[in-house]
């Protein structure tokens, strides 16, 4: 099982500013490289100060030029918001400029509000994406396209110039029967359970694998975004927790929530999820612990494991957990990872 790293790129405080923000991002994807994880994985959002990357194609370029071995994997692009017509040629030329590492995470959006700020609803978001996944893979695979749909309509094109590349495509679902269908088309997945049960990740992992069997195909890879954080120290543990569960108020109010955003700030709101279930879900743990749930996740056959550990904590903080975790525990769970370096 590998594992990598994702760039939580929150502006949880405004005064931080843009600069500093992505510095520190770039900084993380640079540690994580020299600490031997597999890749790392760039985030989109617009309009609000979590998960705040305008230009993952973009920010997956500034990457590879600061890198050179770890895959970049946007988690993901949101492409009901975007022009298939454009994106396919951004999509070419970022894989061309990363040298080949680019994995295209796509999907259809999270947060209603960003969404229909945008001008484009929540309730559109799911047939708008498959559209326009559709005309981006006729795009990228043919010439001469022409289409004549619901959302899309125009006369015969080429995308220029040519993908030269391999261009790795993986959706980003959470609910089981959309997992199991997109595997059985032979797409790799990214999923996450966010903060919910063990039970429910083993759902999609169990929907995974009916897909794969079903697809008749071979190479489909689960990555699985989790929130981790390890110490041994009891006192960061409980702080990490604090932390994490902060976030998530303002997660939850975007995610399926009533989006309430003032100045691009998300309000936060109570959870319903008491922090005892959230201990029990979420992998913020010493050594020992950490190492015998992600061996879990390995015997579950989950491929690739994606850290999220960026709460709200500084920035030294983030780079010594990286370190922790790649000297303690990535060794026992992802020997692929470490050997790579």
């Amino acid at each position: 099982m590998d594992i990598s790293h994702f760039l939580n790129s929150h502006l949880l405080d405004p005064s931080v500013g843009g600069k500093r923000l992505w510095a520190d991002m770039l900084e993380q994807a640079v540690h994580a490289e020299s600490c031997g994880f597999r890749g790392v994985s760039v985030p989109e959002h617009h309009l609000l100060n979590i998960l705040l990357v305008p230009s993952p194609l973009q920010f997956a370029v500034a990457i590879a030029a600061r890198t050179s071995r770890v895959e970049i994997a946007t988690a993901i692009c949101q492409l009901p918001i975007r022009d298939m017509r454009v994106f396919a040629g951004e999509v070419v030329q970022a894989q061309a400029l990363c040298g080949g590492r680019l994995v295209l995470g796509v999907g259809k959006g999270a947060f209603g509000f960003e969404t229909g700020r945008i001008g484009v609803p929540m309730e559109e978001t799911k047939p708008r994406f498959e559209e326009s996944l559709a005309v981006l893979e006729a795009l990228l695979t043919r010439e001469e396209v022409s289409w004549h749909g619901d959302w899309y309509r125009f006369d015969a094109l080429t995308a220029m110039p040519r993908p030269e590349d391999p261009i790795p495509l993986a959706l980003a679902i959470m609910a089981p029967p959309g997992i199991e269908a997109a595997a059985a088309k032979g797409y790799h997945i990214q999923t996450t359970p966010l903060s919910a049960s063990h039970g429910v990740l083993e759902g999609q992992v169990a929907a995974f694998h009916r897909g794969v069997a079903a697809s008749g195909k071979t190479g489909q890879r689960l990555s699985l975004q989790r929130g981790i954080f390890v110490s041994d120290r009891p006192a960061e543990v409980e702080d990490m927790l604090a932390k994490a569960y902060r976030y998530y108020e303002s997660f939850d109010n975007v995610f399926g929530g009533p989006g309430i955003v003032e100045h691009g700030i998300i309000k936060p709101l109570p959870r319903k999820q008491s922090m005892e279930d959230f201990r029990r879900n979420i992998l913020i743990c010493g050594r020992e612990e950490m190492i015998d749930r992600l061996s879990a996740y390995a015997e579950l056959g989950i491929d690739e494991v994606i850290v999220s550990s960026n709460f709200g904590q500084a920035q030294g903080a983030v780079l010594d957990m990286m370190g922790r975790l790649a000297e303690d525990v990535m060794p026992k769970v992802a020997p692929t990872a470490r050997q790579a370096a």
